[in-house]
């Protein structure tokens, strides 16, 4: 084991001198603020743990020998107990352990418990979003964060250095009209609906910033690594399975949210509607897609069918060759609302958020018509830079994290 160590030492060290970003992610400062011994950051494929775990590490004030980053997908890692090697690194100081991939580590829970129970270390761990945690014993140990895609906020503040900040969706709400201004001012010459623009094509993977003409080929092969390794591997699916679901992504894409039901997508796809719900289940998990469903179901178990969407709009982008409009609007929308806020679609608007604000998503002409005289409900609209009163635009959704 001690040769392990010293080779994990050693990668470590070439690890170290790799550039990172000065910009700091959404969750970064409630991560390191916490005293959980156990912190789990999960999150599909692509969004940047890897890098986050990084920074945490680089910036403990812990001595250099005190603390270790390692990877579950190492060869030099394959095959041992976590548990022994977090031994042996405690045996020689460690104080600090940071482990990336953990679900490609054997019976990780049983070996984090054990970390949790005997050893005096930290431990900062990263999953895939797809994992589907077995043990509620284990689960109890730790403080999970969940890392998502660059929001429009993000985003404009990784490529221009901006300290653009994160608003509350009741501050967008009630005082959405100055905080677009102070926006717009705050960007100076860079036009708002131009940078929203660009960002529904390209940017919200931050992996974009170190290839841009490569950008769609990576999101094509994260999906590939996703369903075949993370989905395939987690669920125990064979790889003829997995061309099934990915089919069934293709279709999602092409298809407006509402345009199937879970018949014509069976037959589509050519599976039985419990494999299709169990599949559906698991794109979720992975976030390649957003399952909503009815505001109905909040209270019985009424069959309503659940509107599907990509994930979010960087995935349509690499997907699909013609993407919808009114579609893309509220694949954006929900991308955005969905990390911090409930969402069911309603019979009465598009979506309820959070069991209390209804909301018609549309062009820049969009009315009120479907949702006059309904109290907290508003108008998301697209193409203007300031919305007025219970209008406001879409954009704005893009600084809630």
């Amino acid at each position: 084991m001690r040769n392990r160590l010293e080779n994990a030492k050693r990668l470590y060290a070439l690890k170290l001198q790799q550039k990172l970003p000065k910009f700091k992610r959404y969750i970064y400062n409630d991560i390191i603020n916490s005293t959980a011994k156990l912190k789990a950051i999960y999150g599909s494929r692509g969004v940047g743990k890897t890098t986050l775990l990084m920074q945490i590490i680089k910036n403990s004030h812990l001595d250099s020998s005190k603390k270790l980053y390692i990877s579950c997908d190492y060869s030099y890692i394959q095959g041992i107990s976590l548990f022994e090697f977090a031994n042996e690194f405690s045996k020689y100081g460690g104080k600090l352990l940071c482990i990336d991939e953990v679900h490609e580590a054997k019976d990780f829970e049983m070996e984090l418990k054990q970390i949790y129970d005997f050893l005096d270390i930290d431990v900062y761990f990263t999953g895939s979003s797809a994992i589907a945690l077995k043990s509620p014993d284990f689960a109890r140990r730790y403080s999970m964060y969940h890392l998502s895609y660059f929001s429009l906020r993000e985003y404009l503040n990784f490529i221009y250095n901006f300290e653009l900040k994160s608003y509350t969706l009741e501050e967008i709400i009630t005082n959405h009209e100055n905080i677009s201004f102070d926006i717009i001012q705050k960007i100076e010459h860079h036009k708002i609906l131009k940078e929203y623009s660009d960002f529904l094509k390209t940017g919200m993977y931050p992996f974009y910033f170190e290839d841009k003409l490569k950008y769609i080929d990576r999101i094509n092969d994260t999906i590939d690594k996703v369903l075949y390794i993370d989905i395939g591997k987690i669920y125990s699916i064979q790889a003829d399975k997995i061309e099934n679901i990915k089919k069934l992504l293709a279709t999602i894409c092409v298809s407006k949210p509402f345009e199937f039901t879970i018949s014509n997508l069976s037959r589509e796809v050519g599976i039985t509607k419990s494999t299709l719900y169990k599949y559906l289940n698991y794109l979720d998990k992975a976030e390649l897609i957003s399952l909503i469903t009815n505001e109905a179901k909040r209270f019985s178990n009424i069959k309503k069918a659940d509107k599907l969407y990509m994930a979010n709009c960087n995935l349509l982008e690499a997907i699909c060759l013609n993407q919808d409009i009114g579609t893309t609007r509220e694949t954006f929308f929900v991308s955005q609302l969905k990390i911090k806020h409930t969402l069911h679609y309603s019979n009465s608007g598009d979506f309820l958020i959070n069991e209390k604000y209804l909301v018609e998503i549309g062009g820049k002409k969009k009315g009120f018509n479907q949702i006059k005289d309904i109290k907290n409900s508003f108008v998301i609209s697209d193409n203007i830079e300031v919305g007025f009163k219970d209008k406001i635009p879409l954009w704005l959704f893009g600084f809630l994290y």
